[in-house]
């Protein structure tokens, strides 16, 4: 197939999935078709708008039934709630964190609010997240045990936590990563931003690590307009991350005392409001957006030039963000595409720069990165909003 024809392919499969009468399709659109107004009003109604009401504790408990986890604990965003897992899982100035090289900016900078250093890892090009199989080769090489704790030979650093992130909603390989992580006593904080309403092995994400982060932004499964939660199942650290996110502040009726440095994270109740409306939704979303999915996998399985992202084997995902991979003889197609289809209304996206591109980032400790730098170059992802799917069916 020549250049164009595998432009123009792709172009007109993307017209058969989306609706024909809209002229301009978003990346991921939040729908408001539930209790949203009737919530958000009765904050407005009796004032409990800011950051204490019924709401929030009422998010937080939903939260923590529908993941299955012991904990949640909701904050004003998603980058919020991964720095202060980190804390919790005791990072400390000058160590090391591992982070996938392909991830949204917002994995590296709350290791480094932290004051820690970003560690890059390798991705796998199936499931897009941290490869387990490379982390283990690279630590065989440049780890060497202390009294317990694992140090970077090259650097002298300790190395502290591991952070898969769930990309576009696909569940990494968390067992393979539990077992690195074991070996070498590394702390698991999962960045589930992407993943409510994802199953690894039949269990929630954000259950494995030693706590998670998941974010509510506008374009997330579900948004609370700007919110993320931290998820654990040890009940003293939802404690502490309850009270760290609330200005370590001690309980009393009118004193203002605060045992240490906290952050004013807490989710406002008017958020949590439209948070719960939701949440009430999150099935029927899932429900269409599997089936968006279905519909793209099937459209696309003849085109031998792309290859689109499907959860893996042992996992259910939620595709929050569908995405297709260009076939490496095809990469340099990959900005034409974007033109063309943003210029039809068709709005798609790149994958992020990859970290050690950005010039913050640049001088940070990694490995190599072939796969994640074939995939920054070659990923596009495809409208995805969960009314795109309809309602006439579940794949």
């Amino acid at each position: 197939m020549k250049d164009q024809a595998v432009v123009d392919t792709i172009i007109q499969i993307l017209q058969s999935v989306l609706p024909p009468d809209r002229t301009s399709i978003g990346l991921h659109e939040p729908e408001f078709g539930g209790k949203e107004w009737q919530y958000v009003k009765e904050c407005l109604d009796t004032g409990w708008v800011s950051s204490v009401g019924a709401y929030v504790d009422r998010f937080e408990r939903q939260l923590a039934e529908y993941t299955g986890v012991k904990r949640a604990v909701a904050v004003v965003n998603g980058t919020a709630a991964l720095h202060l897992c980190l804390q919790l899982a005791g990072v400390r100035p000058g160590d090391e964190v591992f982070i996938p090289a392909l991830t949204f900016v917002a994995t590296a900078n709350a290791v480094s609010y932290c004051q820690a250093i970003p560690h890059l890892v390798d991705v796998d090009e199936f499931t897009l997240g941290m490869d387990p199989g490379k982390l283990r080769d690279y630590l065989s090489e440049i780890a060497v045990t202390k009294q317990g704790e694992t140090y970077n030979r090259l650097t002298g650093r300790r190395i502290k936590a591991v952070v898969p992130m769930h990309t576009f909603g696909h569940p990494v390989d968390l067992d393979a990563l539990a077992d690195v992580c074991e070996r070498y006593n590394l702390a698991m904080v999962e960045d589930a931003a992407e993943s409510l309403g994802s199953y690894y092995k039949g269990r929630h994400t954000g259950n494995r690590g030693v706590c998670a982060a998941l974010s509510f932004n506008g374009n997330k499964i579900i948004t609370t307009g700007g919110g993320g939660a931290i998820l654990t199942n040890d009940e003293a650290l939802g404690r502490t991350a309850k009270h760290l996110t609330t200005t370590a502040k001690l309980p009393h009726p009118w004193r203002f005392d605060h045992d240490q440095v906290g952050y004013n994270y807490r989710l406002p109740n008017l958020n949590a409001a439209l948070g719960c409306a939701q949440l009430e939704r999150l099935p029927e979303f899932l429900t269409q957006k599997r089936h968006l999915a279905a519909k793209y996998q099937q459209a696309f399985a003849p085109v031998r030039e792309v290859r689109f992202v499907i959860e893996p084997p042992y996992a259910q995902s939620n595709y929050w963000l569908n995405a297709i991979v260009l076939d490496r003889k095809w990469v340099s197609l990959r900005d034409k595409i974007l033109e063309v289809t943003n210029q039809r209304g068709i709005m798609t996206r790149p994958a992020w720069t990859l970290m050690h591109k950005l010039p913050m980032y640049k001088d940070c400790p990694k490995m190599k990165l072939d796969t994640a730098e074939y995939l920054e170059s070659a990923l596009i992802n495809l409208p995805s909003s969960a009314f795109l799917g309809g309602d006439d069916g579940e794949a």
